[in-house]
């Protein structure tokens, strides 16, 4: 009889083991179309461009014998006496015609990453000079380049030049080509079966749309739980303070100070999402409220406070949580309206 027990309970452990791989797998590797990606990945080039243009509109200022922080500086600054194995060969050098091409090669790379030309191939490119550029912009950073770093990271994983990209109609209009030729499949990251597929799937899409998710999810916690310490998030001024500041006006919003109690209740709101987000957004139920007001905070700071494109950036980072069939969807329906 204790075996009988026994043996049960080791099958019953069995399944449990089994289901939960199971579940694990279809969570991280089910197969997926590249449509949220797409959209990550045209933003997300065309920005590292944008952030390279504006940083070589004044390139002497950051980089070079000139710079603010100078290459003697920078080494002091990450080889201390606490190392941060910070490194970038763009400190290794005081050359300006290097490190003008190592922009401009950055500001292509952003182009062809947005325009889905050669996808595989410059999205590893795009992220690598722009991480060799973040690295020596020590002091010089903001939450932009971050997030935009972060996203250049993870589109280095999957697919994303599958539709909706020059690949894709390269693809399809040359599929003997790309059969033929490996170097095509290996510079665009698509496969020669895939090619002439409307909605072409891979695990590889799943995989990165999950590892964005989660990155995401501590981003937003630890936001938060970094307002926690804040005496005015508790106080609720952080809202009204943050509208007073000029230096971050775009619009003129200080006649809400005639109004403390909807400052007071907007500084709460948005602390309460932030901290709950990463376990608001998995549920279905919750998910178009999270992304709703996901949509009105960074709306807001890129309308009101005068940071256009961190906002318009996170906003493009929440859409890892839309579902490919969706954005599909939404424009089909724009496309037949203006047909």
């Amino acid at each position: 009889m204790n075996s009988s027990i026994t043996a049960e309970l080791g099958s019953g452990a069995e399944t449990i083991d089994a289901s939960f791989l199971v579940a694990l797998q279809n969570f991280f590797f089910r197969p997926s179309a590249a449509h949220a990606l797409a959209v990550m990945r045209i933003a997300t080039g065309s920005m590292i461009a944008y952030i390279h243009l504006v940083w070589m509109l004044n390139l002497e200022s950051f980089m070079g014998p000139f710079a603010l922080v100078n290459n003697t500086t920078w080494k002091g600054l990450h080889n201390g006496p606490v190392r941060d194995f910070k490194w970038t060969y763009l400190a290794q050098t005081e050359s300006m015609s290097v490190i003008w091409g190592h922009e401009t090669l950055a500001c292509l790379a952003g182009v062809m990453l947005a325009v889905g030309c050669f996808t595989r191939t410059f999205s590893v490119l795009a992220w690598f000079t722009t991480l060799m550029t973040a690295h020596r912009m020590t002091g010089m950073l903001f939450g932009l380049d971050q997030i935009t770093l972060m996203l250049a990271m993870y589109l280095c994983l999957p697919r994303p030049g599958s539709v909706w990209s020059v690949d894709g109609w390269l693809c399809r209009r040359f599929q003997n080509a790309y059969g033929k030729h490996r170097w095509l499949r290996i510079m665009s990251g698509i496969p020669a079966m895939e090619c002439g597929l409307e909605m072409p799937a891979c695990w590889s899409n799943k995989f990165a749309t999950r590892l964005i998710q989660l990155h995401l999810c501590v981003i937003y916690l630890f936001g938060g739980l970094g307002k926690l310490r804040g005496e005015m998030w508790w106080d609720g001024s952080a809202m009204w303070y943050s509208i007073a500041a000029y230096e971050y006006q775009s619009m003129d919003m200080t006649w809400t100070g005639h109004f403390a109690i909807l400052s007071s209740i907007a500084t709460h709101l948005t602390l309460f999402w932030e901290v709950s987000y990463c376990a608001m957004i998995w549920p279905r139920w919750t998910r178009p409220w999270t992304l709703g007001v996901a949509l009105m905070v960074h709306g807001g700071i890129a309308l009101f406070l005068g940071m256009i494109t961190f906002g318009l950036m996170m906003i493009v980072a929440n859409v890892a949580f839309v579902p490919p069939i969706r954005i599909q969807r939404l424009v089909g329906g724009i496309r037949r309206q203006n047909e």
